[in-house]
């Protein structure tokens, strides 16, 4: 199965690659890299703030210090609740969920930690609720 591209995917690159590129003088090198792996990971998937930070401090992902990774992650202009929307779509793609099994889904501490709110919106604008 051949998943699309995101329609705000460009747009959002731009912005992350803006914001980075302004903030970057701030950041230490290992900052500024984990900012580039962030934005890596917000190219292809849809990810919560808690998740990203988690995906680049994990030994089993990119080994960032997490102090590095959460300063990279919000440094990033990013809107979460976009993001739940596209985590969202995509689950939506590959199997059918109930409303409230995808809001749990995405807000699960096991699952993608966006906060009730973001997985609530993005299962909404998905159009599982």
């Amino acid at each position: 199965m051949k998943i699309a591209p995101h329609p705000l995917l460009p747009a959002l690159l731009i912005t992350l690659l803006t914001t980075a590129s302004a903030s970057a003088q701030d950041l230490t090198g290992p900052q500024r890299n984990a900012v580039r792996s962030a934005e890596n990971y917000l190219s292809f998937k849809g990810f919560s703030r808690d998740g990203l930070i988690d995906q680049l401090s994990s030994s089993y992902g990119d080994g960032y210090e997490r102090a590095d990774a959460t300063i990279a992650v919000d440094s990033l202009s990013v809107d979460w609740n976009e993001q739940a929307v596209r985590a969202a779509e995509l689950y939506l793609q590959l199997m059918g969920f109930s409303c409230n099994g995808l809001i749990e889904q995405l807000s699960s501490d096991a699952g993608d930690k966006f906060t009730q709110s973001e997985a609530a919106y993005g299962a909404q604008q998905a159009g599982a609720c």
